[in-house]
């Protein structure tokens, strides 16, 4: 898979996966259901559901630590000022050879380019919160949000799932 495809399928994603509404409770069912895939795969994550950039849903599973948290937190900053995923934020920036900091300025402190972080949209309205999990590699991170969205958005998996 290259980059260029990888991007491609990236914005395909973020197409397909819109809601028609998003509120509490389907935070809930978000990052629950992102805990349940997480634990049937037998993996550790911290899972974040932000909505109007108030924090709604966090899960530190056992096997994750404070900075697993703060990879979420610097990811979720990402999607919330750029409203893509932070895995196509870094290919592109990657494809430029550059980076956040050099391109925008943007401290790498409270900013990172690595996957594992999805804007939730509403059709119709547009970015309303941030899907984040950090715990495996970023490919992997992003894979499994893309997951839960698909399955939540009515989405058939193979239809949006990376290569």
């Amino acid at each position: 898979m290259t980059s260029t495809t990888d991007l491609e399928r990236l914005a395909h994603q973020e197409e397909r996966l819109q809601f028609h509404t998003f509120d509490q409770s389907t935070a809930w069912a978000l990052g629950t259901l992102i805990k349940e895939l997480s634990e049937a795969r037998r993996v550790a994550l911290t899972i974040e559901i932000r909505l109007a950039k108030e924090t709604v849903f966090f899960y530190a599973m056992p096997g994750t630590g404070p900075g697993n948290a703060d990879w979420a937190r610097r990811k979720r900053n990402t999607v919330e000022l750029l409203h893509t995923s932070s895995y196509a934020v870094g290919l592109k920036l990657e494809a430029e050879n550059t980076s956040l900091e050099a391109k925008q300025g943007l401290p790498l402190r409270d900013y990172a380019s690595h996957g594992g972080s999805f804007p939730i949209r509403v059709r119709g309205v547009g970015v309303v919160g941030v899907a984040t999990v950090s715990g495996i590699p970023q490919r992997e991170d992003h894979g499994m949000v893309v997951q839960a969205l698909a399955e939540l958005c009515g989405v058939p998996l193979a239809e949006v799932a990376l290569d």
